[in-house]
């Protein structure tokens, strides 16, 4: 198993996410149990693309059902950090980069039926990857950044074109303000970037209690049956989410 996570996370969150990839509770509450050994691998890149989102596994990664697509422009170091861990990857066609939209070409949203993107610019790598998955467009092409999938083909997202889109072909999900959410430089982040699913827990980096829509959005995940993990107790922040790999869709 292999954790990404933006190196930039905060000190307590990210010594959280290990311990709950270290040890985690059987469903039933009962005997603990120690998952296989995993890598934990923290991004930093510099001169790619913008600073903000220059940790953010979702800009130089993307998970599919066929495997993980990653960026040309990926530093090499992280290529090897990939080999030593048994992560067999694919490589994109088209580098990340500062300039729109080569910073966008990897952000799609996908599980096992969809994939959500600003088509336009989606890694050709990655459509060939996805061709039978049910693609839908999307006018925001960080798409990932501003949403996630949850079981049973729901969502949240942070987006009300990406709300009204997936409304329209009859998908059921939670819209939620990204106002309150941390991202250094702006004037807010994106839900999406602050989450990630690991079998049934939603997992956040940071409290929902620091939230203007915490309690909202955490009796959405509560009616789902979702564990809902918070890595520390200070605000959402934007991290470009985490990538667990293999992923669980």
């Amino acid at each position: 198993m292999l954790i990404i996570a933006d190196k930039r996370l905060p000190g307590k969150a990210k010594q959280n996410l290990k311990s709950f990839f270290r040890r985690q509770e059987t469903e039933d509450g009962g005997q603990i149990v120690i998952p296989e050994e995993f890598n934990f691998l923290e991004l930093e890149t510099d001169g790619i693309v913008y600073p903000a989102i220059s940790g953010h596994p979702d800009i130089f990664f993307c998970q599919t059902p066929s495997g993980l697509v990653v960026s040309p422009g990926l530093p090499p170091n992280y290529r090897v950090i990939l080999s030593n861990a048994g992560v067999g990857f694919i490589t994109g066609h088209l580098a990340s980069g500062i300039r729109h939209p080569a910073s966008i070409h990897y952000n799609a949203a996908v599980n096992n039926h969809y994939l959500v993107h600003r088509l336009e610019y989606t890694d050709p790598v990655i459509l060939e990857n996805c061709h039978f998955l049910k693609k839908i467009n999307v006018n925001q092409g960080y798409t990932r950044c501003n949403m996630i999938w949850l079981k049973h083909d729901r969502y949240i997202t942070s987006d009300p074109g990406i709300h009204r889109t997936l409304y329209e072909y009859g998908l059921e999900g939670l819209y939620v303000s990204p106002e309150g959410i941390l991202l250094p430089g702006f004037r807010n982040g994106f839900i999406g970037g602050t989450m990630c699913v690991y079998q049934n827990s939603v997992v956040f980096t940071g409290s929902l209690s620091q939230y203007p829509e915490g309690v909202r959005l955490g009796n959405y995940l509560v009616s789902m049956n979702y564990n809902i993990i918070e890595l520390y107790d200070g605000p959402l922040v934007d991290s470009g989410g985490v990538i667990i790999h293999p992923p669980f869709f």
